[in-house]
């Protein structure tokens, strides 16, 4: 069939197939374009950046190994930092949902990358390239251990603003600690009134629990250094030269700051992403950490005037379109939006890297897709809530010093002086009559007021007698 004047005829093993003239990619893509119009999600273009750093120290390695002519080497490695630095990204238009192995996606590079290799050296798009997507771009490669490469790549690169989105929060949080450790306030437990703590205790434990989420990252980090460049089709390193591996890994390493190595065992890393699997379940944790800070900053906002309200919260944007001066915890909400969401991620991923069958697992475009998405959404998130609510919160000292007077819980140091039975019956006085504590202690407790006064100081309860 000729071609139209805005199509031009490309081929493959399947045959002819018209492609948009203009195009950087060829038939393959083409035919993932028609073939897998599913949802509106695209590859992640840090899949597409990190496959371009892949071909890009392939074309080097080969040429170094005598496997490919220089000039088209050189023509490959200055095409492909062009898709590596998104010069082009409207060229890669396929769908996430497609092949497990990514092949397609692997493909689009291959043929963008050549098409673009070519016109460098003064040939022209389609069949008449000077560059082959397959015999040079792809050189000693397999979608089978470039894409899970690619994979590793990328999530390295999502890792490092996380982890520094993590660590200014971490430093709001520890401003806060300091600054509020002075306010001594109810504690809670079951959402019911318990002995004092300091609000900077409280703030304290917050950064405890992100550094331990922080340590579970690190600790997951040196499993995704691992790559499985170099196992071509199913890890035996079939068609590649025995270095070529080694090399490329060496070459990513230098160039983008991470000390990248080739896997211990290939089969293992094509086959299984226990790796990636790690990694999310780190996310997971520092979802759930996250998750339960921003819900205790929630309640101790609430009110302004019916809630607890001993925070007041950052106040960013109306909150109501009937409730006129309303203002809602905001940050709060969008944050724990994303904790959810990561968490369902991790179930995704979970299932996903359990479902690999002997040489090859077939859902790596959605293990991507879902660690990649939850790298950049928590930290976002994180920067944004470190920004608009924690480093702006202020205690209400007041509304503090209220609730910790009315709280029944201080009867707790009458305890060691009167027993457990008796401070209960002077606490649950309290309560039914309405009554304050030391009131009730000196009508049902036979204390004195000055031995209440004595025994009742809420800011020796903060730690061991």
């Amino acid at each position: 069939m000729p071609s139209s004047p805005t199509t031009r005829t490309e081929t493959d093993s399947f045959g002819a197939i018209e492609v948009p003239a203009d195009a950087l990619w060829a038939a393959q893509t083409e035919r993932s374009r028609r073939f897998f119009a599913i949802g509106q999600q695209r590859l992640p273009i840090e899949i597409v950046h990190a496959l371009a750093q892949i071909k890009r120290a392939a074309a080097e390695v080969n040429a170094d190994l005598g496997l490919l002519a220089p000039a088209r080497a050189t023509a490959i490695t200055a095409a492909a930092a062009r898709v590596a630095a998104g010069e082009v990204d409207d060229a890669f238009p396929l769908s996430v949902w497609q092949t497990g192995s990514g092949t397609q996606s692997n493909m689009n590079a291959n043929e963008v990358i050549a098409n673009l290799a070519s016109t460098a050296l003064g040939g022209q798009l389609g069949g008449q390239r000077l560059v082959h997507p397959n015999d040079d771009v792809n050189l000693g490669q397999s979608s089978n251990d470039v894409f899970p490469t690619a994979m590793h790549l990328a999530a390295m690169a999502g890792v490092r603003p996380l982890l520094a989105a993590l660590a200014r929060l971490r430093a709001a949080l520890q401003h806060q600690a300091a600054a509020f450790a002075g306010i001594v306030k109810t504690g809670r437990t079951h959402l019911q009134d318990a002995t004092p703590v300091t609000l900077g205790q409280e703030f304290g434990g917050y950064d405890a629990q992100l550094a331990l989420a922080e340590a579970a990252l690190r600790q997951a980090l040196p499993a995704v250094l691992a790559l499985a460049i170099g196992g071509t089709a199913v890890g035996t390193g079939l068609n590649t030269h025995p270095d070529f591996g080694r090399r490329v890994a060496a070459v990513l390493a230098t160039r983008l700051g991470e000390p990248f190595c080739v896997a211990d065992n290939l089969f293992a890393a094509m086959a299984g992403h226990e790796a990636l699997v790690a990694l999310h379940a780190a996310l997971r944790g520092l979802a759930v950490a996250l998750n339960k800070i921003a819900n205790d900053i929630r309640l101790m906002g609430s009110g302004p005037r019916t809630g607890l309200g001993e925070l007041r919260l950052p106040e960013n944007e109306p909150g109501s379109s009937i409730m006129p001066g309303k203002v809602n915890p905001t940050q709060v909400e969008a944050l724990t939006m994303v904790c959810v969401q990561v968490m369902g991620h991790d179930v995704a991923v979970g299932i996903a890297a359990s479902l690999g069958q002997f040489e090859l697992n077939v859902y790596k475009p959605l293990i991507a897709l879902n660690v990649l998405d939850s790298l950049r959404l928590l930290g976002d998130a994180m920067t944004s809530f470190a920004a608009h609510c924690v480093e702006g919160l202020v205690a209400d000292e007041a509304r503090i010093a209220e609730g910790l007077g009315r709280s029944l819980m201080l009867v707790t140091a009458l305890v060691p002086h009167i027993g457990y039975d008796r401070a209960a019956k002077v606490a649950r006085h309290a309560h039914a009559q309405g009554l304050a504590l030391r009131d009730a202690a000196i009508e049902v407790g036979g204390l004195s007021g000055a031995q209440f006064d004595t025994w009742v100081d809420a800011r020796r309860m903060l730690g061991p007698a």
